[in-house]
Protein backbone atom coordinates (compact mmCIF):
# COMPACT_ATOMS: atom_id res chain seq x y z
CA UNK A 1 0.00 0.00 0.00
CA UNK A 2 3.20 2.18 0.24
CA UNK A 3 3.25 3.52 3.23
CA UNK A 4 5.84 5.54 4.56
CA UNK A 5 7.92 6.56 7.82
CA UNK A 6 5.69 9.40 7.99
CA UNK A 7 2.63 7.37 7.84
CA UNK A 8 3.75 4.67 10.30
CA UNK A 9 4.63 7.83 12.81
CA UNK A 10 1.10 9.43 12.28
CA UNK A 11 -0.45 6.37 12.66
CA UNK A 12 1.05 5.26 16.02
CA UNK A 13 0.21 8.82 16.81
CA UNK A 14 -3.47 8.24 16.11
CA UNK A 15 -3.65 5.32 17.98
CA UNK A 16 -1.38 6.53 21.01
CA UNK A 17 -3.92 9.62 21.10
CA UNK A 18 -7.06 7.54 21.18
CA UNK A 19 -5.35 5.36 23.74
CA UNK A 20 -4.48 8.24 25.83
CA UNK A 21 -7.69 10.08 25.56
CA UNK A 22 -10.03 6.92 26.58
CA UNK A 23 -7.99 6.79 29.53
CA UNK A 24 -7.88 10.08 30.81
CA UNK A 25 -12.02 10.32 30.16
CA UNK A 26 -12.10 6.91 32.56
CA UNK A 27 -10.49 8.86 35.20
CA UNK A 28 -12.70 11.73 34.65
CA UNK A 29 -15.59 9.28 34.92
CA UNK A 30 -16.56 10.66 38.38
CA UNK A 31 -20.27 9.61 37.56
CA UNK A 32 -19.01 5.67 37.11
CA UNK A 33 -17.25 5.88 40.92
CA UNK A 34 -20.84 7.22 42.28
CA UNK A 35 -22.66 4.56 40.28
CA UNK A 36 -20.01 1.92 41.73
CA UNK A 37 -21.02 3.29 45.34
CA UNK A 38 -24.61 2.94 45.31
CA UNK A 39 -24.76 -0.15 42.74
CA UNK A 40 -22.73 -1.94 45.63
CA UNK A 41 -24.27 -0.15 48.41
CA UNK A 42 -20.92 0.96 49.91
CA UNK A 43 -21.77 3.60 52.26
CA UNK A 44 -23.67 1.46 54.39
CA UNK A 45 -20.64 -1.54 54.35
CA UNK A 46 -18.27 0.88 55.31
CA UNK A 47 -20.56 3.04 57.56
CA UNK A 48 -19.83 5.97 55.56
CA UNK A 49 -22.26 8.74 54.30
CA UNK A 50 -22.22 8.73 50.10
CA UNK A 51 -21.04 12.53 50.40
CA UNK A 52 -17.97 11.68 52.65
CA UNK A 53 -16.82 9.14 50.45
CA UNK A 54 -17.26 11.22 47.67
CA UNK A 55 -15.29 14.01 49.55
CA UNK A 56 -12.48 12.09 49.86
CA UNK A 57 -12.52 10.83 46.33
CA UNK A 58 -11.98 14.41 44.82
CA UNK A 59 -9.11 14.95 47.11
CA UNK A 60 -7.34 11.93 45.56
CA UNK A 61 -8.48 12.81 42.34
CA UNK A 62 -6.74 16.66 43.32
CA UNK A 63 -3.68 14.91 44.38
CA UNK A 64 -3.13 12.69 41.25
CA UNK A 65 -3.60 15.94 38.96
CA UNK A 66 -2.23 18.63 40.59
CA UNK A 67 1.72 18.82 41.31
CA UNK A 68 1.48 21.27 44.32
CA UNK A 69 -0.21 18.94 45.85
CA UNK A 70 2.97 16.77 47.21
CA UNK A 71 1.02 14.96 49.96
CA UNK A 72 -1.79 12.67 49.99
CA UNK A 73 -4.03 13.28 53.31
CA UNK A 74 -7.23 12.38 53.68
CA UNK A 75 -9.64 13.67 55.46
CA UNK A 76 -11.24 9.90 56.53
CA UNK A 77 -9.08 7.75 55.90
CA UNK A 78 -5.58 7.02 57.34
CA UNK A 79 -2.59 6.08 54.41
CA UNK A 80 0.29 4.14 54.99
CA UNK A 81 3.39 4.51 53.89
CA UNK A 82 2.92 1.48 51.33
CA UNK A 83 -0.21 3.23 49.99
CA UNK A 84 0.88 6.75 49.39
CA UNK A 85 3.76 5.56 47.40
CA UNK A 86 1.47 3.61 45.42
CA UNK A 87 -0.36 6.75 44.60
CA UNK A 88 2.47 8.60 43.83
CA UNK A 89 3.34 5.91 41.13
CA UNK A 90 -0.29 6.26 40.08
CA UNK A 91 0.02 10.44 39.69
CA UNK A 92 3.62 10.02 37.87
CA UNK A 93 1.76 7.65 35.46
CA UNK A 94 -1.47 10.15 35.08
CA UNK A 95 1.28 13.19 34.68
CA UNK A 96 2.68 10.44 31.35
CA UNK A 97 -0.62 9.46 30.20
CA UNK A 98 -1.23 13.07 30.02
CA UNK A 99 2.09 14.11 28.10
CA UNK A 100 1.77 11.31 25.76
CA UNK A 101 -2.22 12.60 24.97
CA UNK A 102 -0.74 16.09 24.04
CA UNK A 103 1.98 15.44 22.48
CA UNK A 104 0.31 12.41 19.89
CA UNK A 105 -2.57 15.20 19.74
CA UNK A 106 0.07 17.45 17.74
CA UNK A 107 1.44 14.73 15.70
CA UNK A 108 -2.04 13.13 14.74
CA UNK A 109 -3.02 17.23 13.96
CA UNK A 110 -0.34 17.45 11.23
CA UNK A 111 -0.47 13.84 9.85
CA UNK A 112 -4.51 14.21 9.24
CA UNK A 113 -3.86 17.62 7.66
CA UNK A 114 -1.30 16.24 5.45
CA UNK A 115 -3.40 13.36 4.32
CA UNK A 116 -6.43 15.79 3.71
CA UNK A 117 -3.65 17.44 1.77
CA UNK A 118 -3.41 14.75 -0.72
CA UNK A 119 -6.66 13.01 -0.47
CA UNK A 120 -4.99 9.90 1.84
CA UNK A 121 -7.22 9.66 3.91
CA UNK A 122 -8.04 6.29 2.75
CA UNK A 123 -4.84 5.32 4.07
CA UNK A 124 -6.12 5.41 7.77
CA UNK A 125 -9.49 2.01 6.61
CA UNK A 126 -7.02 -0.93 7.07
CA UNK A 127 -5.45 0.71 10.08
CA UNK A 128 -9.30 0.98 12.13
CA UNK A 129 -11.00 -2.14 10.30
CA UNK A 130 -8.00 -3.72 12.38
CA UNK A 131 -7.83 -1.33 15.42
CA UNK A 132 -11.79 -2.62 16.39
CA UNK A 133 -11.03 -5.84 16.55
CA UNK A 134 -8.97 -5.88 19.84
CA UNK A 135 -11.04 -4.15 21.97
CA UNK A 136 -13.30 -6.76 21.46
CA UNK A 137 -10.47 -9.36 22.49
CA UNK A 138 -9.79 -7.01 25.42
CA UNK A 139 -13.55 -7.17 27.03
CA UNK A 140 -13.44 -11.07 26.07
CA UNK A 141 -10.53 -11.11 28.24
CA UNK A 142 -11.88 -9.12 31.00
CA UNK A 143 -15.43 -10.98 31.29
CA UNK A 144 -13.63 -14.37 31.10
CA UNK A 145 -11.04 -13.98 33.93
CA UNK A 146 -10.94 -10.04 35.16
CA UNK A 147 -9.19 -11.22 38.20
CA UNK A 148 -6.22 -12.13 36.16
CA UNK A 149 -6.45 -9.03 33.62
CA UNK A 150 -6.25 -6.99 36.87
CA UNK A 151 -3.06 -8.30 37.90
CA UNK A 152 -1.07 -8.43 34.97
CA UNK A 153 -1.79 -4.82 34.41
CA UNK A 154 -0.58 -4.40 37.69
CA UNK A 155 2.19 -6.23 37.29
CA UNK A 156 3.17 -4.24 34.24
CA UNK A 157 2.62 -0.77 35.24
CA UNK A 158 4.33 -0.96 38.52
CA UNK A 159 7.45 -3.02 39.16
CA UNK A 160 6.52 -3.93 43.03
CA UNK A 161 3.40 -4.83 45.01
CA UNK A 162 2.67 -1.48 47.00
CA UNK A 163 -0.80 -2.12 45.14
CA UNK A 164 -1.51 -4.38 46.61
CA UNK A 165 -3.31 -2.76 50.00
CA UNK A 166 -4.21 -4.03 53.15
CA UNK A 167 -7.56 -2.88 54.00
CA UNK A 168 -6.47 -2.48 57.83
CA UNK A 169 -3.83 0.47 56.88
CA UNK A 170 -5.35 1.65 53.56
CA UNK A 171 -9.08 1.28 54.56
CA UNK A 172 -10.12 3.92 50.95
CA UNK A 173 -9.78 0.41 49.19
CA UNK A 174 -12.82 -0.19 50.43
CA UNK A 175 -14.50 2.04 48.79
CA UNK A 176 -12.20 1.84 45.72
CA UNK A 177 -14.11 -1.77 44.79
CA UNK A 178 -12.72 -4.12 42.59
CA UNK A 179 -16.27 -3.56 40.60
CA UNK A 180 -14.85 -0.29 40.52
CA UNK A 181 -12.29 -0.81 38.34
CA UNK A 182 -13.92 -3.43 36.30
CA UNK A 183 -16.15 -0.92 35.27
CA UNK A 184 -13.28 1.50 34.30
CA UNK A 185 -11.42 -1.47 32.32
CA UNK A 186 -15.08 -1.70 30.65
CA UNK A 187 -15.67 1.69 30.07
CA UNK A 188 -12.09 2.54 28.59
CA UNK A 189 -12.59 -0.70 26.01
CA UNK A 190 -15.53 1.08 24.97
CA UNK A 191 -14.61 4.40 24.61
CA UNK A 192 -11.38 3.51 22.57
CA UNK A 193 -13.92 0.83 20.39
CA UNK A 194 -16.01 3.90 19.70
CA UNK A 195 -13.23 5.98 18.64
CA UNK A 196 -11.90 3.48 16.37
CA UNK A 197 -15.61 2.48 14.73
CA UNK A 198 -16.10 5.95 14.16
CA UNK A 199 -13.07 7.05 13.03
CA UNK A 200 -13.22 4.20 10.25
CA UNK A 201 -16.28 5.35 8.98
CA UNK A 202 -15.45 8.78 9.07
CA UNK A 203 -12.93 7.49 6.72
CA UNK A 204 -14.65 5.26 4.87
CA UNK A 205 -16.82 8.15 3.79
CA UNK A 206 -14.19 10.35 3.29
Amino acid sequence: MGYKLRDYLGIASLIIAIITLAIALTIWAIPLFKFSLLQLNVPERVGMSFESIMGNYRVLLRYLHFPWIDQLVLPDFPVSTSGAFHFYEVKLLFYLNYVLLFLSMIGSFFYLRKLKDIQGLWRLRPVFRLAIIIPFLLLFVLAIDFDWLFVKFHEIAFNNDAWLFNPTTDPIINVLTQEFFMYSFMLFFLLIELFFVSSYFYVKKK
